[in-house]
């Protein structure tokens, strides 16, 4: 169906922006390790990104898409690209201030979001520069958000889900700098590492730019109106901000924690990083979908479709992050190992990190949840119910994460995460279901328990794998028997489980072949 082919199309480009991804944290992980020019930068960029998540992805993607949608459905595209435009220049005006005073204020602020660096005065100072320097990245991110909405809007998916490309590819550049003047484990490489998340910032905005303008919705900026379209979408902005940008907010207070931790912001950094390749594969490329798709059958009152969209969209969230969580349990420290030990990363910052890999694993099915459920309220406009559910989450993950990493340090703080992440997902169905605006089809009542058995089953011939490929992975391998290894690890689990989900019913081949194909 056209919901999961486009799935699979940003899904696709998302897999190539992971993989570039998984090669820039490789080059990072190798000059920097965990040391104090690794975390300093890592919690400059993500201060400017959780901004970006909240101001752009979080309040637009549940406030300006099903109004747009909207407009292109009753109005017709040329009142659709005016209301655009007039939230294009609201949004700008607002950015430009903000990051302005945040810049300004770095100094102060770096109190709130690294509160454990004012016992080092120079690790305090390289992050109140580090994250000056990425700040813009914020501003022409968000643009670019509201510029992937409107192209998500008109079913243009490939072009907003082929931008973060860039990103990684600033990155890896900006290494390959660092590498060629031979700055090394020094607060140079994090300056070079911060201008180019700024530039790529720049790169992603000009390219979305270019498209937009390709598909007759050219967003050109004008002095700042706030009409009641722009009133409206604010007011319905303010709880999305919250509720839509969840994960980063529990990222942020899982980073402020850490910061009183030694080394615990670049550990988590890198076990974030490894289970996100899923996460934004399958999850993301779902919920970026399934959006303007409920907004449009909303719109036109076709209920059934709408339902059925989010059931379909569930049932494929949950076939691929199901096994992917398992096996991210199950394989670690291989992964860990292959991937990112090398250079300034040692085989104990490999130790540190699989636990806490694990820990953020075990929530991937909720995310998944919370992408298909959230969409249930944005596209009848209801972003006050979500907003709700994200502060007991928020909540949650406080209290989890100062309790937890008493005893279990920077694992505690990522299994504090995925604690609140399962309550926000269980709330949101539990209040869609209440309301007569989802409910289980029977087809996937009956897939669901053959998916988990399949997963289970999956993970056990893993670690029988692991068993007889133990030595792939000591210390004294070489890189290219941990690379082998884990190849035949990851196609074994991904032959093993897709070959039971065959035969067991959970998904045909055919069914899966229909999915992937655009």
């Amino acid at each position: 169906m056209s919901l999961l082919k486009s799935a699979a199309t940003v899904g696709g480009f998302t897999l190539l922006s992971r993989l570039l991804g998984f090669l820039r944290d490789q080059l990072i992980a190798y000059t920097l390790g965990t040391g104090t020019v690794a975390q300093a930068f890592f919690v400059a960029q993500r201060f400017p990104n959780m901004f970006r998540a909240l101001f752009a992805e979080g309040a637009f993607n549940s406030a300006f898409v099903p109004q747009f949608a909207r407009r292109i459905e009753g109005e017709g595209q040329s009142a659709a690209h005016k209301f655009a435009i007039e939230i294009f220049s609201a949004l700008l005006a607002w950015l430009l201030v903000f990051t302005a005073v945040a810049m300004i204020a770095m100094p102060w602020l770096i109190y709130v979001i690294a509160p454990g660096f004012s016992q080092d005065a120079q690790k305090l100072q390289l992050t109140i520069d580090l994250t000056r320097i990425c700040f813009p990245y914020l501003l022409f991110m968000s643009l670019t958000a509201l510029q992937s909405g409107v192209l998500n809007s008109l079913n243009r998916f490939s072009a907003a889900a082929a931008a973060p490309i860039l990103l990684n590819i600033f990155m890896i550049l900006a290494t390959v700098v660092a590498w060629i003047f031979e700055t090394g484990d020094s607060a140079l490489t994090g300056y070079i590492l911060a201008a180019g998340v700024s530039v790529a910032g720049v790169a992603q905005f000009l390219l979305l730019a270019f498209v937009c303008r390709r598909a007759g919705m050219p967003l050109v900026p004008q002095w700042p109106v706030f009409s009641p379209d722009v009133k409206r979408v604010l007011a319905l902005s303010i709880p999305g901000i919250i509720s839509g940008g969840i994960m980063q907010i529990n990222l942020l207070v899982a980073t402020v924690i850490a910061t009183s931790i030694d080394r615990a912001v670049a550990y988590l950094y890198y076990a974030d990083r490894l289970y996100q390749l899923p996460l934004g594969v399958i999850v993301v490329a779902i919920g970026v979908v399934l959006l303007p798709d409920l907004s449009r059958k909303l719109r036109a009152g076709d209920d059934r479709a709408a339902l059925n969209s989010q059931n379909r969209a569930l049932e494929l969230s949950l076939f691929l992050t199901v096994p992917a969580a398992i096996a991210l349990m199950a394989i670690p420290v291989p992964i860990i190992r292959t991937v990112l030990e090398h250079g300034a990363f040692t085989a104990a910052d490999t130790l540190a990190v699989a636990p806490t890999v694990l820990a953020f694993a075990t929530a991937l099915p909720a995310f998944a949840m919370t992408k298909v459920f959230q969409p249930g309220f944005y596209a009848r406009e209801d972003t006050r119910t979500p907003m709700r559910f994200a502060v007991i989450s928020v909540a949650i993950n406080i209290a989890a994460s100062l309790l937890l990493s008493r005893w279990f340090g920077h694992v505690g703080i990522a299994a504090a995460t995925s604690i609140a992440a399962w309550a926000n997902a269980i709330l949101l169905a539990t209040a869609l279901t209440r309301r007569g605006h989802y409910r289980l089809d029977d087809r996937l009542k009956a897939r669901l328990p053959k998916i988990l058995l399949c997963a289970v089953a999956m993970g056990l011939l893993l670690l029988l794998g692991l068993w007889f490929l133990e030595g792939n992975f000591t210390e004294s391998a070489s890189f290219s028997s941990a690379a082998w290894g884990l190849l035949v690890l990851i196609a074994g689990g991904g032959a093993s489980y897709f070959a039971l989900a065959h035969f067991s019913g959970a998904m045909s081949l055919a069914e899966m072949r229909a999915v992937t194909k655009r």
